[in-house]
């Protein structure tokens, strides 16, 4: 297993990546410094929590497909991060989560308006990063941007009425996770001048691994006794928010699904009930399913990668897919 949890990465690429990451790690902690301490504190709360720093590694993993050494890629790579890091402010606003990667969140330590201010603070600089990388990144970015903020409306507004409640979810999850995804590996493919048809394809590729990595977490949401998606387990259901194993009982067509069901209608407040909640859902048959959801679409995810050249860096990608499916078992 490679330094990024990714298996089978040759030396050669994992010995480039490590040194770029670490050049990432330092412009993402210099860019986001301020002359006023209190938002230098509040806007490092996160950056210095880590993280998996997928977004910037994908960056520089597509950077292999045109030239990768530029100052250019660690710029995008860095606004990818700095992006992703400013909606999970808002998001912990909006979910009310006490914890993130580990920390407590910074809603519970500041408050409300300061987390949704460092959120604000930190898109300002994620654009002024772009701003030098011309308008094409910059429109990128808006895009995205907006399919972000779509993504959390649609999660907030829930599924019209006849809609089907996965087909929703698994659209909102697109926009909410995957659109940023997206665009970090098409940042890295379009800032390091490869060939356009590449930069197409691994933009198809992001938002597919974007929506696995989301419904792996979903998985490990449930599964695991322990923090490792960052927060803690049965979160979601404590906030009454749909996930992939949740919406896979509420299908269910067995009348012994009946309390359950009724339970997962919404918020879960006593922390007792939480614990016995998360029990029956390990042990339902909706989690295998949901596992088994996730295989497919890490599949789709590896067949997008079929028009690349085989080299290194396609390996990597393609080893990610797997490393995505291992996260959730």
């Amino acid at each position: 297993m490679s330094t990024f949890g990714i298996p089978n990465v040759s030396p050669e690429l994992e010995q480039h990546l490590v040194s770029r990451m670490a050049e990432v790690e330092s412009l993402l902690r210099s860019h986001t410094r301020s002359e006023y301490p209190f938002v230098d504190e509040t806007a490092h709360h996160l950056v210095s929590a880590g993280g998996k720093r997928l977004r910037p590694l994908l960056t520089l993993l597509t950077s292999q497909y045109g030239d990768p050494n530029g100052q250019a890629v660690i710029a995008a790579a860095v606004a990818c991060e700095i992006t992703h890091l400013a909606t999970l402010y808002h998001d912990d606003v909006m979910d009310e989560a006490p914890l993130r990667r580990g920390v407590e969140s910074a809603n519970m330590r500041w408050g409300n308006t300061i987390a949704i201010l460092t959120g604000d603070f930190l898109f300002a600089k994620s654009s002024d990063l772009l701003a030098d990388l011309g308008p094409a990144a910059v429109r990128l970015q808006a895009r995205t941007f907006e399919r972000l903020v779509i993504g959390q409306i649609m999660e907030t507004q829930g599924p019209n009425p006849g809609q089907d409640p996965l087909e929703h979810y698994l659209k909102v999850v697109a926009d909410k996770t995957g659109s940023l995804i997206s665009a970090s590996a098409r940042y890295g493919a379009m800032i390091s001048g490869a060939p356009a048809d590449i930069t197409e394809t691994v933009t198809v590729f992001g938002e597919k691994i974007g929506v696995a990595f989301q419904l792996a977490d979903d998985v490990i949401d449930i599964a695991s006794e322990s923090n490792q998606s960052g927060k803690t387990p049965g979160t979601d259901l404590r906030e009454g928010v749909p996930t992939l194993v949740t919406l896979n009982v509420m299908q269910s067509t067995d009348s012994a699904d009946s309390e359950l069901k009724e339970l997962l209608a919404g918020p879960i407040e006593d922390e007792t009930t939480v614990q016995q909640v998360l029990i029956q859902l390990r042990n339902h048959k909706a989690l295998d399913e949901s596992r088994e959801q996730l295989h497919q679409i890490a599949k789709q995810a590896r067949l997008a990668l079929g028009p690349l050249p085989v080299n290194d860096a396609t390996g990597a990608l393609m080893s990610l897919c797997d490393a995505v499916i291992d996260r959730s078992v």
